[in-house]
This record gives structure tokens, sequence and C-alpha cells, in this order.
């Protein structure tokens, strides 16, 4: 009887962890520990956009990279002014660790100047997305 117990303890919470675990995957929002992070052109590979800056950071066997980037480049071609940047982050591995970068994909919302405003951890949805970069502009 115990061990039931415990299995239906343990089903218990591990269905709340993945709740949880999904609700929060590629919700874009503002980090706190974000907060006068900037990133350039020298360091992106690329300019800046007029308006903002997508920055996806992806690695070589991530399914979900895949989607992002489809979503993004899309975002990108609707919105004047934004641009998408793509980074490998097995190849810009201190930009990962001082970005704080845990999993891929990881997508950084910038401003004109290169500010991180917005961040998702996670495949976004498109409508997140853009209105992360109202807020960005």
């Amino acid at each position: 009887m115990t061990g039931l117990v415990v299995c239906v303890v343990v089903l218990a919470v591990a269905s709340a962890y993945g709740v949880l675990h999904r609700r929060r995957s590629g919700r874009v929002r503002v980090r706190g520990r974000d907060d006068g992070k900037r990133l350039g052109a020298a360091e992106l590979g690329e300019a800046l956009g007029e308006r903002a800056t997508l920055v996806q950071f992806s690695s070589a066997f991530c399914a979900p990279c895949r989607a992002t980037r489809r979503v993004l480049g899309e975002v990108a071609g609707m919105v004047p002014g934004v641009t998408h940047v793509e980074i490998d982050a097995e190849d810009h591995l201190d930009l990962v660790r001082r970005l704080g970068i845990l999993k891929t994909p990881t997508v950084l919302v910038l401003d004109a100047d290169g500010n991180v405003v917005r961040r998702a951890t996670g495949q976004p949805r498109k409508a997140d997305v853009i209105a992360a970069l109202g807020e960005a502009v």
C-alpha cells in the first residue's frame, strides 16, 4: 500500500512540474537580470535593426530551433526595421555565459540601441514576439 501512495505522489508532482514547465516555455518576458545588458553589431556579426533586433541562440541538434527560426524570420519580414540574427550557441560560449543562456532556443529582443528588453526561452509564438516588438520600439 505504501508503494502505491508513493507512486501516486510522484506522478502528481511530475504532472504539476510538466504543466508549469509547458506554460513557461516560449513566453516572452522581462527578466530583471537583463537590465543594462547590451549587444552590438560586433558581437552579433551583423548590423542591428533600425527599430529592433531578434537574436536567436540555437544549437545544431535543437528541433524547436528550426521552428523558431521560421517564426522569427516571418516576423522580421512583416515588421519594417526589424532584423533576425541567429547565433550558434556552441560557437559563442563567452556570449552565452555573459547573457545567462541556459537552453536553446533562447530569443532576445533588442531595441534599436542593442539593449536587451525581452527574453523568451523555448519556442515563442508569433503573436508574443510581435507584442514584445511593440514594447521594444
